[in-house]
């Protein structure tokens, strides 16, 4: 069978297939599990997988909720990302049970694609985006290292074909002075809480001479107990972010330097942790997208090529995308004006729109792995891309 008509029967067979892929994803929406704790999540996708002919394995590199559904087993090897943690109190507020569903019906869509071209696809069950990079644990485990392409579609409020996802890790600080009354003995005092506001001082001070791409932003957690006693302790929580992995750890550097100059002018001991997880800055693979975005017009939809005044944000498909040639699309399941992890956006995330973007997603992700397993020639130039740009 030809690429265009294996192309219709993928169609077919997710239309055919709307009912229990709505089912699914709205089951998921109303059961919102956070970071490392989705265990109905994966239950209810790797159970729908292995029903339909794909050999799953689960719990693997060490990560309970995390799974890897496999159709076929030559090669070229391409991987369906899914996402079904949720934000905390706000649930599905940023589409996860889309991306997921979306994930499983392209995998289920493509295997008559499979049967006839050869090569295998899978779907990838990736927890706990949001919060602790599950993707970035998967990759330092060598998760991805048999792949050759991977591919997600994220929910948003536009139809784009690309973002800029940048680097990121997050930063904990503590700063331990000595309490003494604020009016009697203000000299005996250490103030932990003046450290932290030098150090904000320093970082907005610091922001005036970053790249454009960069960002820095941070919260207070502890600014002291009573007005009237000199805060012997204070924390924040921080994130750095940069356009790429290298200027990120430069601007590591000189962020942790407005905390130790906080410290020395203070008095204040500090202590730090970096997160466990650096989220990489995403690359995009322009061959992978311009077979996306024709594939997204056969279903009706026009992709921006960036978000409308560009947005920055990070995720963990970042760190898959430094290893093998990766795609991280959108597509609109609401309305301009509604914004991501809000509780309208988790609203939209269970609508019928959002039902007609999963679809959509999942023909064109399955219509995309089909040109692929159709194309040698066109799975090495994604590869030739990729290698490229790590030169």
């Amino acid at each position: 069978m030809d690429k265009e008509k294996l192309k219709g029967v993928a169609i077919k067979e997710v239309d055919s297939r709307q009912d229990e892929l709505r089912d699914l994803s709205l089951k998921i929406h109303s059961n919102p599990e956070q970071g490392f704790h989705e265990v109905q999540a994966a239950a209810w996708l790797t159970g729908y997988l292995e029903k339909n002919g794909f050999s799953v394995e689960r719990g693997i590199y060490g990560l309970e909720t995390a799974f890897r559904a496999r159709y076929g087993s030559g090669r070229p090897a391409i991987a369906l990302m899914a996402e079904y943690d949720s934000l905390p109190a706000v649930g599905h507020a940023c589409g996860h049970n889309i991306i997921s569903t979306s994930a499983a019906g392209a995998g289920v869509a493509s295997k008559m694609a499979v049967d006839s071209l050869s090569g295998s696809v899978l779907v990838i069950g990736t927890p706990a985006e949001e919060i602790y990079g599950g993707k970035a644990l998967m990759a330092e485990r060598g998760a991805f290292s048999d792949l050759d392409i991977a591919m997600m579609v994220h929910p948003a409020s536009y139809n784009v074909s690309a973002m800029e996802a940048l680097a990121c890790q997050t930063l904990q600080v503590e700063f331990f002075g000595r309490a003494a009354h604020a009016a009697a003995q203000p000299e005996a005092g250490i103030n932990a809480l003046e450290a932290m506001l030098l150090s904000f001082n320093a970082i907005n001070s610091l922001r005036q001479h970053i790249r454009n791409r960069a960002r820095i932003h941070g919260i207070i957690t502890d600014g002291g107990k009573a007005a009237n006693i000199v805060p012997d302790h204070s924390a924040g929580d921080f994130i750095v972010r940069a356009g790429d992995n290298e200027y990120l750890t430069d601007l590591k550097e000189r962020v942790l330097d407005c905390f130790i100059g906080a410290a020395t002018a203070t008095g204040a001991r500090l202590e730090y942790k970096w997160g466990d997880v650096c989220y990489s800055a995403l690359r995009n693979n322009n061959t992978l997208i311009g077979l996306f975005n024709e594939n997204m017009k056969t279903v009706g939809r026009e992709m921006l090529p960036v978000i409308p005044g560009q947005s920055f944000g990070s995720t963990d498909m970042g760190n898959v995308s430094q290893l093998v040639p990766s795609i991280h699309p959108f597509i609109a399941i609401t309305d301009v004006n509604v914004l991501i992890h809000s509780p309208q956006f988790a609203e939209a995330a269970a609508s019928e729109r959002a039902i007609e973007g999963l679809l959509d997603a999942a023909k064109a992700l399955a219509m995309t792995v089909i040109d692929l397993l159709a194309s040698p020639e066109t799975v090495a130039k994604a590869k030739e891309e990729f290698t490229l740009g790590n030169d």
